[in-house]
């Protein structure tokens, strides 16, 4: 048991989970800001055309109502959320690459033989192909 919540520790404790969490409740309070745009200023100044809060259009068939005002409406909120999301990702993805140095390529493991030009490590004495001496050289 104890083995277990060990490891539910260095899972729960991890860098990506706790992103993930602060970035959920972020999530969570800006979508109240986007839908509360949504519903209260973009939504009204579409109904503007029709005279009514946009949100509130609907179309009745056979006696059911369908809503369609406020489907698009939450389609708007969902493409707001999507291109703020994007630019805020893409920004921090910039910020982070700022300090960072360019990778310097790693060390060779491997050397070309002089005789037989076949790939061999790089501490071999002699080569493992055309077993030539490769201390000589």
């Amino acid at each position: 048991m104890r083995k277990l919540i060990e490891e539910f520790k260095t899972f729960a404790l991890r860098g990506n989970v706790i992103d993930l969490a602060v970035g959920v409740i972020i999530g969570a309070a800006f979508q109240g800001i986007v839908t509360s745009l949504t519903d209260d200023i973009i939504s009204p100044l579409i109904g503007l055309v029709a005279q009514t809060d946009f949100k509130d259009v609907q179309a009745t068939v056979l006696g059911v109502s369908i809503r369609y005002g406020s489907f698009i409406t939450a389609v708007i909120n969902f493409f707001i959320m999507a291109v703020v999301l994007f630019t805020l990702i893409k920004l921090m993805n910039k910020a982070a690459s700022l300090g960072k140095k360019p990778e310097e390529p790693a060390a060779p493991t491997t050397k070309v033989c002089p005789f037989c030009k076949s790939e061999i490590a790089l501490e071999a004495t002699r080569c493992p192909h055309c077993t030539s001496d490769l201390t000589q050289t």
